[in-house]
């Protein structure tokens, strides 16, 4: 079957300035396109920006933080999230959460950091201390 990947479809108000951001500012290669939609190629993933109206987002509470919900990211490891954040500050993104350390000493020790896109969508980019404890408790 190929390598896993996940597909997702988020809602956008301005194709051009979703253009800008996914594949100027994130580096992410374009893929097919229409009038309303636009494919990317997110680590492998396939992202899909789509003119649509947004849902209102809500915030959760982790490691006693707010998380903007929902949200979407990739898992990176630590040498190249560090790199991204460089490039994202080059690039004057503003962070909804600067690039922190979070769960500090536990078995999911990571990196993380979120912003959004220019229609308000939330993303989340971290590292793991080990990457192998992705899903340890």
């Amino acid at each position: 079957m190929g390598r896993p990947a996940f597909h997702l479809a988020i809602p956008v108000d301005d194709l051009t300035a979703a253009r800008r951001f996914y594949g100027e500012v994130l580096g992410c290669p374009q893929g097919r396109a229409a009038d309303t939609w636009i494919d990317w190629d997110l680590a492998g993933h396939q992202v899909v920006t789509h003119l649509a109206e947004r849902r209102e987002a809500v915030a959760g509470a982790v490691d006693g933080h707010g998380v903007p919900v929902p949200h979407f990211g990739l898992v990176l490891d630590i040498t190249e999230f560090h790199r991204f954040v460089d490039r994202l500050r080059a690039a004057d993104v503003a962070f909804e959460t600067e690039p922190r350390v979070r769960f500090a000493g536990e078995p999911g020790e990571q990196w993380t950091m979120f912003l959004r896109d220019p229609a308000g969508n939330a993303l989340e980019f971290k590292a793991l201390a080990d990457p192998d404890r992705l899903f340890a408790w």
